[in-house]
């Protein structure tokens, strides 16, 4: 089927998931999530990968193994869509995301001789002013508090440097427009003028 949004119940389902995160409302809800949650993300990611690459969708399982929290099911559905793009629904609205959020140590090397070249370095810095000027969060995972080793602290691009990851990130509130392709539209939009971020990643950190 062609992707035409998510219905309120999809929402409602995650509120009630956060009220009651428990084997026992999942399973009396499974239905909803198969057919109001799934359904469609797997219709949205389907159509978008001719453009943006081959999806994944996580499953709805938390790794409780190493937390505190031990509630069983996230209170959100994600997908990956060739490898560098994401996207997201809960009951707050829908969110997407563009780069690499945790780069292995390897990529992390090349991003930070890159990031710090004169040659390749004042590009990025210009692609993320440029996305946040029209918006966008961009933001890196796991921020180093000082410079990363073999790098000087007054380096022009330090906050850059300090990054382990480096991704764009939108959110849209809820609204009427959820239950239409304008979703799709939204997601699409958002991979498009991440483009530069995703190509610059893919060149100099994969």
């Amino acid at each position: 089927m062609a992707f035409s949004g998510w219905p309120e119940e999809a929402l409602d389902f995650y509120d009630g998931l956060a009220a009651d995160n428990t084997k026992t409302y999942w399973t009396a809800n499974k239905a909803v999530y198969t057919d109001m949650i799934l359904a469609p993300m797997t219709d949205l990611t389907e159509e978008l990968a001719a453009e943006f690459g081959e999806p994944k969708i996580f499953r709805p399982y938390r790794d409780i193994r190493f937390s505190k929290d031990k509630t069983p099911y996230k209170t959100h559905i994600g997908a990956v869509v060739g490898g560098s793009c994401y996207v997201q629904l809960s009951a707050e609205g829908l969110g997407a995301g563009a780069g690499m959020w945790e780069m292995n140590p390897e990529q992390l090397a090349r991003y930070r001789e890159a990031v710090a070249s004169d040659l390749f370095g004042p590009e990025i810095e210009r692609i993320a002013a440029g996305l946040e000027q029209a918006g966008l969060t961009v933001h890196g995972h796991g921020v180093l508090k000082s410079a990363p080793r073999g790098y000087p602290a007054d380096h022009p691009r330090i906050a850059l440097l300090r990054y382990k990851g480096l991704t764009a990130w939108q959110e849209w509130p809820a609204g009427v427009w959820l239950e239409s392709a304008q979703a799709k539209a939204r997601v699409i939009e958002f991979f498009r003028t991440t483009e530069p971020l995703r190509t610059w990643l893919a060149t100099h950190a994969r």
